[in-house]
C-alpha cells in the first residue's frame, strides 16, 4: 500500500500563519514535505515563520502578505502563488480573533470585527483559493473552528462562539457544494490552546490548573497538538472525508 499520509510536493497556503496555531500548522506541513506559503498582514512575522520552516525542515517556504477581509488582497496572494508554483493543493485558514464582551453591552462594531475576520475572512479565502482547486479538480481545505463552535461558553464569548458556529456550517455547506469539483472541506476544532494570546493562562498556575481540570485528559492543548489532525485531513488518508470537524480537545466535547 502507498503511504497515504505522504504530502511531499504539495503546495499549501496557510492564512493566519504568523504565530500560534497557524505557525505550528505551517511548520508541521513543512516537516511533512509540503512547500508552504505563509500568509498574514504582517510581512516581517510571516518572513520569520517561513525562514524557520526552511531552516528546520529543509523544505521551501515563503511569506506572502495578505488580508483575508480584502478580496483584492486575497486575489493578489493567489495570483502570486500561481505564478510561482502553478497550483495550490492545500488551504489552511488558521486566522482568528476574539473580542470578549458581556452580551448585554456587546458593541456591534466589535461584533462586526469578529465576523469580518473569523467568518467573512474564512469564506473569502475559501472562495478565492477554491476557484483554483475547482480548475484543478482537486484540493483540501481546513478551516479553524473551535469547541466553541458547538458548545457555548461564559466570560463574554458570545461573539466568538457565534463566529465559530458559522465557520462549522460554512465548512459543511462548502463540502456539499464543492464535492463534485474534487474539493474536500473540513475543520479543526481545538479546545483552549496556549498561544501568545493565551500565554497568561499558562503563566498563572492557579488559572492553568482550573482550565486543565475541565479537560478529561487533564492538560491544556499546545499548538503542536493540532498538527496531526491537519496532516491527516490534507492527505490521501482522508480522501473520503469532507464536511467534518475534528475536535482536538483532550476529550472535552465527549461529555
Amino acid at each position: 500500500m502507498k503511504d497515504i499520509f505522504k504530502l511531499d510536493g504539495k503546495i499549501a497556503v496557510v492564512t493566519g500563519g504568523a504565530g500560534g496555531i497557524g505557525e505550528a500548522l505551517a511548520l508541521g506541513l513543512g516537516y511533512h514535505g509540503v512547500t508552504v506559503v505563509v500568509s498574514s498582514r504582517n510581512q516581517q512575522a510571516i518572513d520569520a515563520v517561513a525562514e524557520k520552516i526552511t531552516k528546520e525542515t529543509g523544505n521551501e517556504a515563503v511569506g506572502i502578505a495578505s488580508d483575508v477581509t480584502d478580496e483584492a488582497s486575497l486575489k493578489s496572494l493567489v495570483d502570486t502563488v500561481m505564478d510561482k508554483y502553478g497550483r495550490i493543493d492545500i488551504l489552511v485558514n488558521a486566522m482568528g480573533m476574539n473580542i470578549k464582551r458581556e452580551a448585554f453591552d456587546y458593541p456591534l462594531e466589535d461584533w462586526d470585527k469578529l465576523f469580518d475576520v473569523n467568518v467573512k475572512g474564512t469564506m473569502a479565502a475559501c472562495k478565492t483559493v477554491g476557484k483554483v482547486m475547482r480548475d484543478q479538480k482537486d484540493g483540501a481545505i481546513v478551516n479553524l473552528s473551535s469547541v466553541r463552535g458547538i458548545r457555548g461558553y461564559t466570560g463574554g464569548n458570545t461573539g466568538y462562539c457565534a463566529t465559530k458556529g458559522a465557520v462549522e456550517l460554512i465548512t459543511k455547506a462548502l463540502a456539499l457544494e464543492w464535492a463534485a469539483s474534487g474539493i474536500r472541506v473540513n475543520a479543526l476544532g481545538p479546545a483552549l490552546v496556549i498561544t501568545p494570546g493565551t500565554r497568561h493562562i499558562a503563566d498563572d498556575p492557579k488559572l492553568a490548573a482550573k482550565y486543565a481540570a475541565a479537560v478529561p485528559m487533564g492538560r491544556i492543548g499546545m499548538p503542536e497538538d493540532m498538527v496531526g489532525a491537519v496532516v491527516y485531513l490534507c492527505s490521501d488518508a482522508a480522501s473520503f472525508v469532507s464536511g467534518q470537524t475534528i475536535y482536538v480537545d483532550g476529550g472535552l466535547t465527549a461529555a
